[in-house]
């Protein structure tokens, strides 16, 4: 069976590589979503037209193409790709006059497992944050391995901290967020300590100037040097899965609600906007009570009853 004119495809690569200038390896990706699609239209032998075009395909189409790459095993990322690829598409079509709808508009992907971020237990933060400061650098990667644990910074909140954002006597450390959004939150006294012997050791690095909290060569710290030493840490204190600074908030945020019970709390101290987003810990915390009932309860699945 025929099938709709595939130069429209190659004017959209064409317009992809030389319009929208995207790299090779996306148009490469483009074009073999959109042969998927007419693999699936000439096996399904759709009634297009006796001189198909891609006007003859619906939404009916293009939903049966999704439930298709569902059924093969395709992720639900994966069939989300090959539907935006369609949609793109479409739109070019539009632009082009050559369609007057977007089938695709109403076709949504399978929703995915969510995947629940990776945290560390209790021993092993201890394990992490158990070693001896013996210098500078160490005296500053403990205060920055505390900080994180002790007030669940995001990665670019701790590096954007500036002397004066730390207040000793209220116990406090004021962080700007996402969408420049200002919050103060709590210090623990482990990460207190820890950053007040940072500080003395600061004095002699700074550079003239200088106002981070956190410093490497006398400037401030970037990202990627915070994430390096936090997984160095990890490997030299015997973990044996990757620790990132994300994780350490991730475990700060757990721990701290499975201890509590305040979700809303948990919220304002994480900074975030939408409570939707913290219960993500909700589902951490069930599947922490979730194991202590399959090893404790008599009439729990896993066990045997005498």
């Amino acid at each position: 069976m025929t099938t709709p004119d595939n130069a429209w495809i190659d004017k959209f690569l064409a317009y992809l590589k030389y319009e929208r200038r995207v790299s090779t390896h996306t148009t490469s990706a483009y074009a073999q979503d959109l042969q998927a699609l007419l693999g699936y239209i000439e096996k399904r032998t759709l009634a297009v037209s006796a001189n198909p075009d891609w006007n003859a395909l619906t939404h009916v189409d293009i939903r049966g193409f999704a439930a298709a790459l569902h059924s093969s095993g395709s992720s639900p990322r994966s069939i989300q790709r090959k539907l935006s690829a369609v949609r793109s598409f479409y739109h070019f079509l539009q632009r082009e006059a050559h369609c007057k709808l977007n089938p695709a508009l109403e076709v949504r992907a399978p929703k995915g497992k969510k995947r629940l971020p990776a945290t560390l237990d209790a021993d092993q933060m201890g394990r992490l944050l158990e070693f001896r400061v013996h210098d500078s650098l160490s005296a500053r990667d403990k205060a920055i391995l505390e900080l994180f644990y002790s007030s669940g910074l995001r990665l670019a909140e701790l590096v954007g901290l500036e002397l004066a954002s730390l207040d000793f006597a209220e116990h406090t450390v004021r962080v700007l967020g996402k969408g420049s959004k200002t919050r103060i939150v709590p210090v623990g006294r482990y990460a207190l300590a820890a950053i007040k012997k940072w500080l003395l050791e600061r004095v002699s690095s700074a550079m003239p100037g200088e106002n981070a909290v956190f410093l490497a060569h006398g400037r401030r710290m970037s990202v990627r040097s915070v994430q390096l030493r936090v997984a160095a840490w990890a490997r030299r204190q015997g973990l044996s899965l990757h620790v990132h600074p994300h994780m350490l908030r991730h475990s700060f945020a757990t721990h701290l609600l499975e201890s509590s019970g305040d979700l809303r709390a948990v919220q304002e101290l994480l900074g975030h906007a939408n409570i939707g987003t913290t219960q993500i810990y909700t589902h951490l915390d069930f599947q922490h009570l979730a194991s202590v009932y399959e090893a404790a309860h008599p009439r729990a699945r896993g066990r045997k009853i005498a």
